[in-house]
């Protein structure tokens, strides 16, 4: 999968998604740091990039619908260390081994996913 971290997401997040074979880039990386969310968001869809972020205003489904990105994965935890923040990451590989989150939107946290929305191609 094509993943983009968001700006508020630590560009060393990304080596357990690239070890485990996926594309990563950064709002950074393509001066896109400051933008408004739904620029961020549009960048995303046009692009075919899952965003991985901490701003909950991506968990609007009304504002955000799921089904129309490619994937929207928020991370939360209780306290956010880099350790903590890294095991999420971890997670987060994991369960790509087995799902998908496009058209999506995954709520990760310590020891769970939580997933809205139905996938593509099943919404009728």
């Amino acid at each position: 999968m094509r993943f983009k971290l968001d700006e508020n997401v630590g560009t060393g997040w990304r080596k357990p998604l690239e070890a485990g074979g996926h594309v990563v880039s950064t709002v950074a990386e393509e001066h896109l740091q400051g933008s408004p969310d739904p620029i961020i968001a549009q960048t995303c869809r046009d692009t075919g990039l899952c965003l991985i972020t901490v701003d909950l205003g991506f968990a609007q489904i009304l504002k955000y619908p799921p089904i129309d990105y490619p994937g929207i994965i928020i991370l939360r935890h209780p306290s956010p260390s880099l350790a903590g923040m890294k095991a999420l990451m971890d997670q987060i590989v994991a369960a790509l081994k087995t799902r998908s989150p496009d058209g999506r939107l995954w709520i990760v946290e310590p020891g769970r996913i939580r997933i809205h929305g139905i996938p593509r191609g099943e919404e009728s």
